[in-house]
This record gives C-alpha cells, sequence and structure tokens, in this order.
C-alpha cells in the first residue's frame, strides 16, 4: 500500500508539470519564425487574446564564447526559442552596414579607435569579445549577411546609430526582401514619422510610455498597424497595456537591467508576471531564463502561432 501511494503521488506530480507547464529548459521543439509576407509581419504582431509572447535577445544574446552582434551568437540563442533579436547597426568607412554597438572597437573587439575609419575589409582582421572580453574566433558581421541569414527564421529589431542614414538601411532591406521579418527601432515620433514617411510599409518600434505618446505618433502620420511600442526599461501602467492591446498595438518591455536583476535576485518567474501584466514582448540579457518562464505562460495558455514552426 505504501509504494502504491508513492506511486500515485509521483504519478499526481508529473502530470501536474505537464499540466502547468513546468519548465527547467527550454525546447528546441518549433523555433523558427516563418514570416514570408508583410503580411505575415502585420499579423504576427498585431494583439490579440491569443498573442504570443516572446523574447527579444538584447544584442543578440551573448554568453560565454559568443560575442554580441554576431551570426553564430544569433544562431545559437535562435536554436533554443522562437526569438526576436535586437542588434546595433552602424556603419564602416566605405559605407558597408554592420553589427556594432559602439562607435569605437575598443570594448567588444581586438580593434582601436572608431568603427568608422576602418573599410570593411579591414574590419574584419578584427575578432570580437564576449562580455567577459574572451577573444573569439567571430568576426563582425555586415547587416546584409544577418538579413540573409534570418530569413525564415528570427525578426530583426534594427538599432541604427545616429551616424548612420536610414535611407541606407531601408534600401538594403527593400534589396534582401527582409521587411517581413525587421523591425525599425526609433526614439521619438519625428524620427517615427520620418521612417514611415521613408519606408511607409515597414514596422516601426516606437517609445510610448503612455496614451499620449500614440496620439503623437498618429498626429505625425505614423499609423496603428505600423507600430509597436516599446513602453520603457520599467512596466508601463496597466491603462497603457490595456489602450495600446486595444489598438492591436504589442509593448515591449525592456528588462535589460534593472529588471533582469531582480529576476535574479527574486527569482525567474517575474518575467511571467510580467507576460501576466500585459507585456508582449521581453527586450532581455538573460534569454534563456525568462525563455523557460515564456515557454511555461505559453503552455500554460495553451497558445500557439502558425508561423512558429
Amino acid at each position: 500500500m505504501r509504494l502504491l501511494s508513492r506511486l500515485t503521488l509521483i504519478l499526481l506530480v508529473m502530470g501536474s508539470c505537464t499540466m502547468t507547464g513546468s519548465f527547467t529548459s527550454l525546447s528546441t521543439d518549433k523555433t523558427n519564425i516563418e514570416l514570408k509576407t508583410l503580411d505575415n509581419l502585420y499579423q504576427f504582431l498585431t494583439h490579440s487574446d491569443n498573442r504570443i509572447p516572446l523574447i527579444s535577445a538584447h544584442r543578440g544574446g551573448p554568453e560565454p564564447g559568443y560575442p554580441e552582434n554576431a551570426i553564430e551568437t544569433f544562431e545559437k540563442s535562435a536554436q533554443r526559442q522562437p526569438l526576436i533579436i535586437e542588434c546595433d547597426v552602424a556603419l564602416s568607412k566605405d559605407s558597408v552596414l554592420v553589427l556594432m554597438h559602439d562607435d569605437k572597437l575598443d570594448r567588444t573587439s581586438d580593434g582601436r579607435g572608431s568603427v568608422g575609419d576602418y573599410t570593411f575589409k579591414e574590419l574584419q582582421d578584427f575578432r570580437l569579445k564576449d562580455n567577459d572580453g574572451q577573444l573569439t574566433s567571430y568576426k563582425i558581421p555586415s547587416l546584409e549577411a544577418a538579413l540573409e541569414w534570418g530569413a525564415g527564421k528570427v525578426v530583426y529589431t534594427l538599432d541604427i546609430k545616429r551616424n548612420v542614414p536610414y535611407e541606407l538601411v531601408v534600401d538594403l532591406i527593400r534589396k534582401k526582401k527582409a521587411a517581413p521579418y525587421a523591425i525599425l527601432i526609433t526614439y521619438s515620433a519625428t524620427q517615427a514619422a520620418k521612417v514611415h514617411r521613408l519606408a511607409p510599409e515597414m514596422m516601426i518600434s516606437a517609445s510610448i510610455a503612455k496614451p499620449e505618446d500614440l496620439i503623437r505618433l498618429n498626429d505625425y502620420g505614423v499609423p496603428d498597424n505600423r507600430l509597436v511600442a516599446f513602453v520603457g526599461t520599467s512596466e508601463a501602467q496597466p491603462e497603457t497595456y490595456q489602450f495600446l492591446h486595444e489598438h492591436g498595438i504589442l509593448c515591449i518591455l525592456g528588462t535589460m537591467g534593472n529588471l533582469d536583476a531582480q529576476a535574479e535576485a527574486r527569482g525567474d518567474v517575474l518575467y511571467f508576471d510580467m507576460i501576466d501584466r500585459g507585456a508582449d514582448i521581453l527586450s532581455t540579457d538573460r534569454p534563456v531564463e525568462a525563455g523557460i518562464q515564456l515557454q511555461k505562460y505559453r503552455v500554460d495558455n495553451r497558445l500557439s502561432s502558425e508561423f512558429i514552426k
């Protein structure tokens, strides 16, 4: 009888874990986001009650042995879960768009000086460092190569540095037919309006911390159905989430920094709670830990998407 009771308890616990989606690691099943047309992208990024919460890997999700803003890092991160990749676009001396966050090469590579002081060919002489400062074998990639790799795998949010003309980025996205899986990051209503005039078909990430920010964007001619809202690095008010959702707009919460630190100290379930309170996408420096919680959320709420394969 004692053995039977133990077996019954074990089966109940196993069943409970299955029903509640209790995970300790990320699944490798169905990790590609396949968006072939702009209509696919619009549908995927429009809020509904069945929306799929996602991780945005800040600077691609670097980890030991893998540097930020490198295609090899994107590949490793995207093999674990469906992923949005946030990466940074800079410009070489010969006007090649490359992935690099800083103006200078020193922190993230064994190069010295400004990115713009080197041609793309010269930049290939340098190796990238991981976040621990260790040199890797990986090189500074071009945006073109990243766009080619990302087709049928991920969605990009492109953070375009100040000295980089949006026109160059838009032209390359159109050339590579990458608009169905690219979002352009902007930081003000005037900048968002400029980008929308330049590329009215493309999706824009805009800073929207309160309802008035969306109204201002609309006044500048940017429609709701071309917007994803970056609500900031602290959680938005419930009424802000509700307002944006009523307009069909997904909300990106930046957890990199303070919120990531809170989750690390108090428990990763905080990521689950952030989604439950209204965030749709978490831009994080802890994509694995946050991703496990979002995987649990998707299973618990029986969420799926035809675009995740």
